[in-house]
């Protein structure tokens, strides 16, 4: 079974850092896959964050973390992270990684991002 958990979430101050993790099992060719970030803010759909390429040659990013948030992948760890700077109360959401599809049976538990002062 493929399987991803997601780390390093938790409360920060606004115009703090969070850099998230996540672990990817069961993936016999993990570079294979485009991966990708998303999060879901109470009472909201799930929303696209940010997307990489199979390689790591080439990222994506929704219009509202541009600029603040870097994705990154090590396929040989078979980990995606996600860099997080000036985070703001709009940030506040449970944030998954998943394939870039996304793929309905790989969403894991996600990890809590709370901003608060």
């Amino acid at each position: 079974v493929q399987l991803v958990v997601e780390s390093g979430g938790g409360l920060v101050q606004p115009g703090g850092s969070l850099r998230l993790s996540c672990a990817a099992s069961g993936f016999t060719l993990f570079s294979s896959y485009i991966m990708g970030w998303f999060r879901q803010a109470p009472g909201k759909e799930r929303e696209f964050v940010a997307s990489i390429s199979r390689s790591g040659g080439s990222t994506d990013y929704a219009d509202s973390v541009k600029g603040r948030f870097t994705i990154s992948r090590d396929n040989a760890k078979k980990s995606v992270y996600l860099q997080m700077n000036s985070l703001g109360a709009e940030d506040t959401a449970v944030y998954y990684c998943n394939t870039n599809g996304p793929r309905r049976d790989l969403w894991g538990q996600g990890t809590q991002v709370t901003i608060s002062s």
